[in-house]
């Protein structure tokens, strides 16, 4: 059985929204808030925001680099391994 999302209505997070803030920091789990019955917004810690904003980069990283394969771009591996090697004997002299 999966896990139940968060839900907290609208009238709740104006009523305390302390507590709804204090509850999504704590969780680290997306909260919805509802509004009428229906799903309105979503509220995240900004530890789980900047996360998945880090991860969304990486995936649009990956994804421009599987286009790039497909298209016969891109750089060969040993010369991306040896520029990074004499990048890292430069950081360390």
């Amino acid at each position: 059985m999966g896990k139940l999302p968060n839900i907290v209505p609208i009238s709740d997070l104006r009523q305390d929204a302390a507590k709804v803030l204090k509850r999504v920091r704590d969780s680290r789990e997306p909260l919805i808030i509802t509004q009428r019955g229906r799903a309105a917004a979503v509220l995240l810690s900004i530890d789980t925001f900047e996360r998945s904003e880090h991860d969304k980069e990486i995936l649009h990283l990956l994804a421009m680099g599987e286009r790039e394969i497909d298209a016969g771009e891109g750089y060969d591996l040993e010369a991306v391994l040896a520029e990074a090697d004499a990048l890292l004997a430069e950081e360390s002299v």
